[in-house]
Parts: structure tokens; C-alpha cells; sequence
């Protein structure tokens, strides 16, 4: 029976750390992220390995106002539905401006910046490994 998380009757973050206390790995696709959130769930992710099988792998669609949807779609569309690489770059530089707004929006707690620094530790472990998988074409977004 799936669960339904609305965090007023079902809090997310209580289930989503037990489950994964008991996990390997993890795969999430979400709509939006919080940077500073991640310390809630960085030392879940930081006691696995890495690699194959024993990782976190986070799928990020930042959320659009409709009007910018409806405009992505209509260009999309006159395109064959296939995106270019100068859009690809476009997209990529729109998501990292969104994450450079979060990190200037006040200052960080201490437990917020302890946050931040144990991400950008976890995504550079991960880096090379993500260059080497474009390398062989292994990317989604390169099929």
C-alpha cells in the first residue's frame, strides 16, 4: 500500500531516514532542492561507499512557472522534441544560478554550512566518476 507523505498528518524526513538506515543506496527523482535541506540526510548517504550499487544518485527538474513550461515545450516541439547542446548548456547554467540563489538568501547556520560542505564533499567523490561515464556516452542526456 503506498503511503502518502502531505508533512502535516505524515512527516517525509522521518520515513525517508529510516528507510534509509536500512538502505544501500538510494535513487531520487524530486522537483526541487534544497541545498541546505541536505544535512538532514547526509550522514545516511556519507556511511555508504560509493560506487555501483552503494550511492546516492539525485535527479533534479527544478520547477517552472507555467509560462516558461508552455515557451520549453512549443520550442521543444518545433525542434523534433530533441534538445541541442546550446540549450542543453542553457538549462544547465539556469539550474546552477537557481542553487546559487539558494546559497545567497541569508546566512547559513553553522549546521546548515557543516551541511553544504559534507554535499560538495559527497558530489566531488563523485565527479570523476560522472566524467568518466560522459565519456563513453553513458549519460542520459547524451543518448
Amino acid at each position: 500500500m503506498p503511503r502518502i507523505f502531505d508533512n502535516i498528518e505524515n512527516d517525509l524526513l522521518p520515513a525517508l531516514q529510516e528507510t534509509l538506515a536500512l538502505s544501500d543506496r538510494a535513487d531520487f527523482c524530486v522537483g526541487y532542492f534544497n541545498l541546505r535541506g541536505w544535512k538532514a540526510l547526509d550522514s545516511y548517504i556519507e556511511r555508504w561507499s560509493g560506487g555501483e550499487g552503494h550511492c546516492c544518485c539525485l535527479l533534479v527538474g527544478m520547477q517552472r512557472i507555467p509560462q516558461e513550461e508552455i515557451s520549453t515545450l512549443l520550442g521543444l516541439m518545433n525542434n523534433g522534441g530533441e534538445i541541442d547542446q546550446a540549450a542543453a548548456l542553457r538549462l544547465k547554467k539556469e539550474l546552477v544560478e537557481k542553487f546559487k540563489e539558494q546559497l545567497t538568501v541569508g546566512a547559513p547556520t553553522n549546521a546548515e554550512e557543516t551541511g553544504l560542505r559534507r554535499l560538495a564533499a559527497q558530489i566531488k567523490v563523485i565527479a570523476p566518476d560522472l566524467k568518466k561515464d560522459k565519456a563513453r556516452g553513458n549519460m542520459e542526456s547524451e543518448k
